[in-house]
């Protein structure tokens, strides 16, 4: 008898007819394999985490990130940031918008108003009080910045100190603050600076500094004293972390939000302070140009010359605005129970 072929066994290819070979094989997750298109398939190699991921993670957003997200959507906080950062550079090259000397006066065309080449007129000196108004700010700009930093220096310092380790230190501190908050700021600064004899800023900006940490100590202290007793402070020290680094590493940077925003908003308040003592004559003195000087010689001739007190008096209440809503929108940014 002629040999028979071996038997070979017909592939069973189903309903759907022969295997395509554009199909790759890919595993179900229950010991078994399903076909699977090859775009399909490279889809899923590609995709992150296999066929389960989700792609990759966004990355977490802290305090800060969530807080500069809000204030570039706030026209608050971009207009009064416009005024400011025009402030500042004024106030470091004046020369960019003026081109004439503050010092330089015509007793001919005193109290005059407005010219050709001179829009806000001249003051009783006979001195431009455009020119005067610009170079003012530099003053302004220079005490309120300075006394701001040292306050929220030392403030957050001492504060930040009290409510950590708290105890005998703590209360003789707050007895401390008390007695500097029961001092009238505008009397102290008659007494104190009236017997000062230097016609620099720094007079003005030590008082400022010696009168102005308290309120920043107690915000620090109160921001550390809540920071510490949250439980990743707890867990940080539990597993033997030191006290400088506690302070540094975790609670620093999650208790200074409060200071930032009184900062802020103080320093507006430290432009007019400085004003306010030039007006009454203990702060800078001429041949310094200061708004407050200008709108202390200014206010004999309101009557006459209006617009020698006007000028001044607008550039200081719009500095000292534009400080203040930044600091409130700063505030509204970094307090998450106002969002």
């Amino acid at each position: 008898m002629p040999e028979q072929p071996p038997y070979e066994e017909e592939p069973h290819h189903g309903p759907e007819g022969p295997p395509r070979e554009d199909l790759a094989m890919a595993p179900t997750g229950f010991g078994g394999t399903m076909d699977l298109g090859t775009s399909e398939a490279e889809t899923l190699e590609k995709t992150p985490g296999g066929p389960e991921g989700t792609g990759p993670k966004e990355k977490p957003r802290s305090l800060w990130s969530d807080a500069w997200r809000d204030l570039r959507r706030n026209p608050v906080f971009i207009v009064s940031g416009l005024v400011i950062v025009f402030l500042v550079v004024i106030s470091i090259w004046p020369g960019l918008i003026t081109s004439q000397s503050p010092l330089q006066c015509d007793l001919s065309k005193a109290q005059e108003g407005s010219q050709p080449g001179h829009p806000f007129g001249y003051d009783g000196q006979g001195c431009d009080v455009y020119t005067r108004t610009v170079y003012g700010t530099r003053i302004s700009i220079s005490v309120g910045v300075l006394a701001t930093v040292g306050v929220a220096l030392l403030g957050s310092l001492l504060g930040g100190l009290a409510g950590f380790y708290g105890g005998a230190g703590d209360s003789v501190l707050s007895r401390i603050t008390d007695i500097f908050f029961a001092i009238p700021v505008v009397l102290g600064g008659l007494v104190l600076l009236s017997v000062v004899t230097s016609n620099t800023i720094w007079p003005v900006v030590g008082f400022m500094v010696l009168l102005g940490w308290p309120q920043i100590s107690r915000i620090a202290r109160g921001s550390v004293i809540t920071t510490k007793e949250n439980d990743y402070v707890q867990a940080a020290r539990a597993l033997g972390a030191s006290n400088s680094r506690l302070m540094l590493r975790h609670i620093a940077p999650n208790a200074v939000a409060p200071v930032i925003v009184v900062a802020t908003i103080a320093l507006g308040t430290y432009i007019s302070l400085e004003a306010t003592l030039s007006y009454l004559g203990v702060g800078l003195k001429p041949p310094r140009v200061s708004w407050g000087i200008d709108i202390s010689s200014a206010s004999a001739y309101i009557r006459q010359a209006p617009h020698m007190l006007l000028w001044p008096a607008g550039a200081l209440a719009i500095t000292v605005l534009a400080f203040i809503m930044l600091g409130d929108a700063v505030r509204d940014a970094l307090d998450p129970k106002l969002r």
